[in-house]
């Protein structure tokens, strides 16, 4: 193996880069970064998925006498890259916890005798004591700390075993430190910096724009039928696809009915028992034209250039989060798609997570900030590109050509007189306890249809009664969804959906404040009429007829007719949308909180069983 092992070995880096790696010249800032590292300089790294991070400090371990560490969090991360720079003729190695034994010996020996130039290693067994005193005793190139954003307690992949390598400063004053990240705001940056010693090293920034992906966001409506055609438009067969899905159950449950598509899917989360996550992911890093169905425990670090796609079916918990996994497509510069699907539930579930966990009152407001920054881009009506690059301080054009917005702009409309309509229709329709009804109960007020349960509550005599006519139930939950967004409005999910009016809502009751809302979420078909019209055509669909034949016996049961449990529309619907939990089933029309504290286990596993 080619293993230059002091300065002198090569004359300079560029005949390196193109001699070892092939590359006719360095891109960006990264000559800029060797040369600074060969000088003995340590630093910061900010450069996009794709951008050439990991030759700004291959090139100069291999420059530099002794031995390149490099620190990464993902043991499949360091197999890939040791595996890849083998085939370049680089005397590399990893070791982590799932290494056999007798291989960690043969590495251990290797290192001894000086056989080793490039060791990728976990910051666990780095920060060992006897991995520290092995180390002292031999010359060092660099120390190299992938991903570092899992330094950062503001980071979105924060790692609390990162927090140690702050003694490498200390410990090896002398070794250059080179921090690299893809995914870093502001905050972050600075909290990296101080936890690694390097407040006084400089930062190079490459920039974080990726034009080459075309990003889409739409309203989670039929989830299902968007996904297949986001894959039809996306995908040309050749390449590879990620569709991320926000809990492991949803991951099963994509991959299975991808697979009966005729799509080669495999499914990857954390619950999986270790080998089936290392056969998935070797698949998928070989190459494969696979479609992975996964949480966010798969694809950081991912090296492969191919992927074409990146989809999520449930939205991020920030930008950067977003922007690193959709960073995975496209890596090639090649032309390349990202599709965000998103719902109102989504939005309240993510605000009621950060309420609810144990983070002290600075993080819960730096979280409920990044959240709102995902749901600005997910409601953007201008570039949805300039308003994600704005989260890491760039400003990119005013419109960037490769989104959604740019190629198509929404029309906007002073939606005030709806969204006060909407307002009104929650406020008037409060029980007197206190409680709240979901949104189909709103709409249907709204829409002033006599259903069972108006009358119940003689919502029928309310002065909202049928005020919303106009507007397709489609549309009302678009005006809902945004008045979430904007959070006039909150989704107590902890009680099956139901809509609550905050604070922010009484200024445009009032009508001191004006609402915008895009014309886009008021113009298509309502599910019910959807249903109406396509209903013959919905027989024999097979999940229509499982809920239908679900339906039966349940009406038979209770001795009551079959449309007191759920209206064929209603069925249609779920059949369309296909809910995942309790949650979604909850934001379709005719599914109110009684039902669903009645039914949603029954429903949901008839959705299970048909898949």
């Amino acid at each position: 193996m080619e293993s230059p092992t002091h300065p002198g070995a090569v004359a300079d880096p560029a005949e390196l880069l193109h001699r070892v790696f092939g590359h006719p010249g360095f891109r960006g800032r990264q000559e800029e970064i060797v040369r600074h590292v060969m000088a003995g300089g340590s630093g910061l790294v900010l450069m996009p998925t794709g951008g050439g991070k990991s030759l700004c400090f291959q090139v100069p371990a291999l420059c530099r006498e002794g031995l390149g560490v490099v620190v990464s969090p993902l043991i499949a991360l360091m197999e890939d890259q040791v595996t890849a720079l083998r085939q370049q003729g680089i005397a590399a190695a990893a070791l982590h916890s799932d290494l056999p034994e007798d291989e960690a010996r043969e590495v251990k020996r290797d290192l001894a005798r000086g056989a080793v130039k490039l060791l990728y290693i976990s910051p666990e067994r780095l920060t060992l004591e006897g991995t520290l005193d092995f180390l002292a005793r031999r010359p060092l190139a660099l120390f190299a700390i992938d991903e570092a954003h899992c330094v950062s307690q503001w980071g979105h992949h924060f790692r609390p075993e990162y927090r140690g390598l702050g003694l490498l400063s200390e410990r090896f004053p002398g070794v250059p430190r080179l921090a690299l990240t893809a995914t870093a705001d502001p905050r972050t940056v600075e909290d990296i910096r101080a936890q690694l010693g390097l407040a006084e090293s400089p930062v190079f920034r490459g920039g974080f724009d990726r034009p080459n992906i075309f990003i889409t966001a739409e309203p989670r409506e039929q989830e299902r039928a968007q996904l297949r055609a986001f894959i039809k438009a996306a995908g040309d067969g050749s390449g590879a696809g990620i569709v991320y899905c926000g809990s492991r159950a949803k991951t099963e449950q994509t991959a299975e009915w991808l697979r009966a598509d005729g799509h080669d899917a495999l499914c990857f989360h954390a619950g999986m028992e270790g080998e089936a996550k290392r056969q998935a992911h070797r698949r998928f890093a070989r190459g494969d034209a696979v479609i992975m169905a996964a949480t966010i425990a798969f694809g950081m670090g991912i090296d492969r250039p191919d992927v074409r796609w990146v989809a999520h079916l449930d939205l991020p918990r920030s930008p950067e989060s977003w922007y690193q996994e959709i960073g995975r497509a496209g890596r090639d510069g090649l032309p390349a798609r990202a599709l965000l699907l998103y719902g109102a539930g989504d939005i309240a579930l993510a605000r009621h997570r950060i309420e609810g966990s144990p983070a002290t009152p600075e993080q819960k407001r730096i979280e409920r900030a990044r959240l709102e920054a995902m749901v600005s881009i997910a409601e953007a009506a201008t570039c949805r590109r300039r308003i994600l690059l704005r989260c890491f301080g760039e400003q990119g054009p005013e419109q960037c050509g490769a989104c959604d917005i740019c190629r198509n702009p929404p029309r906007l409309f002073d939606g005030t007189i709806p969204a006060q309509k909407l307002l009104s229709a929650v406020v008037r329709t409060r029980l007197p306890s206190g409680g709240h009804f979901g949104l189909g109960h709103v709409v249907d007020v709204l829409r002033g249809k006599l259903t069972p349960k108006v009358a119940q509550f003689a919502h029928d005599q309310l002065k909202t009664f049928g005020i919303g006519a106009d507007l397709s139930d489609l549309a009302w939950r678009g005006v809902a969804r945004q008045l979430v967004a904007r959070g006039a409005l909150d989704v107590a999910v902890e009680n099956h959906g139901e809509l609550v009016p905050t604070e922010t809502a009484r200024p445009i009751l009032k009508g001191e404040e004006r609402v915008m809302l895009r014309v886009d979420a008021l113009t298509a078909p309502s599910p019910r009429e959807r249903g109406r019209s396509a209903e013959p055509a919905m027989a024999g669909d097979a999940l229509f007829d499982a809920l239908r034949a679900w339906r039966k016996r349940e009406a038979s049961e209770q001795g009551v007719p079959a449309y007191v449990i759920f209206q064929n529309d209603t069925l249609a619907a779920i059949a369309e949308r296909r809910p995942q939990d309790a949650e979604e089933l909850a934001m379709i029309p005719g599914v109110g909180r009684s039902k669903l504290e009645r039914y949603a286990d029954a429903v949901l596993r008839v959705v299970r069983d048909i898949g």
